[in-house]
């Protein structure tokens, strides 16, 4: 007869089956993720979790079976009011809800994670694979019904991210065809502070200030348009690198939040915001 301990640590022989089973489908999953990767000459992610889908919250956002809810990393989809208040919803939030619900919805999906794990909802952070081995963030970015939203701490595959999303956009599928979410020039973001935005332009200078980098895109940095590098962030994520032999003359794509400081701004918090154009 087991004592009580040993029956504790010892699991049912039907929890054992299950227990198999999850981690053979796990190992099929992950299989077809590195098959997948390997056709796009990606290192494959390890899989760190599974679980179905059971609901679509928006075209970024899903629930998982337990209640789990799946914030998508990487990307942002044109956003539904979700009942807030005066929230005007994006224009295709309904068509981007309705892929990623295709793409997931009832389907059991290989969690991986490429930097921060949770965010301060409780959301988790996650890249999510398909069983059929796709990866769900390249799909969407693929076929325009989202563009990439990168963080400091999450910043995993973000070179083929834009990859993606820059065909979507010279293919105009989805959200690129909408004048919403088009790319402005700095003479055009006066009225768009407080919103995400990609922005086009030249940088003129470089100047850094107290370890700050500012790139200035207009001759007059107290009402045109910045980019603003703290210097610890110039430290870590640029690891030294002089941001004016970096910049300075060259055409940038810079994607963030627009703030007004001496005219707009947007704060740069890693290099994968500022992408350098030919």
């Amino acid at each position: 007869m087991q004592s009580r301990d040993t029956a504790a640590e010892t699991p049912p022989r039907r929890s054992r089956g299950r227990a198999i089973a999850a981690i053979v489908l796990a190992a099929l999953w992950l299989a077809a993720g590195e098959a997948a990767a390997r056709s796009r000459g990606a290192a494959p992610p390890d899989p760190v979790r599974v679980g179905v889908a059971v609901s679509i919250v928006d075209g970024d956002t899903l629930v998982l079976d337990g209640g789990v809810e799946v914030r998508l990393v990487g990307i942002q989809a044109p956003k539904l009011a979700l009942g807030r208040r005066g929230f005007k919803p994006w224009p295709l939030a309904p068509e981007a809800k309705a892929a990623l619900s295709r793409l997931t919805l009832g389907k059991r999906l290989a969690l991986w994670y490429g930097g921060r794990k949770s965010d301060r909802h409780g959301r988790l952070l996650a890249h999510l694979t398909t069983p059929e081995g796709k990866w769900v963030q390249g799909e969407l970015l693929g076929t325009g019904m989202a563009r990439v939203y990168s963080f400091a701490d999450n910043r995993a595959r973000m070179d083929e991210m834009l990859t993606l999303e820059r065909a979507a956009r010279a293919a105009r599928r989805g959200i690129w065809a909408h004048r919403t979410y088009r790319i402005l020039s700095p003479d055009a973001l006066s009225r768009h502070i407080g919103t995400f935005q990609i922005v086009e332009a030249k940088v003129l200078a470089v100047a850094v200030v107290r370890g700050r980098a500012y790139l200035n895109f207009g001759p007059d940095w107290r009402t045109d348009f910045t980019i603003s590098i703290a210097r610890g962030r110039l430290r870590r994520a640029w690891r030294g690198v002089d941001p004016g032999k970096l910049y300075q003359g060259r055409r940038v794509r810079v994607r963030g939040w627009l703030k007004s400081f001496n005219g707009p701004m947007i704060e740069a918090t890693h290099p994968e915001q500022i992408e350098l154009l030919p």
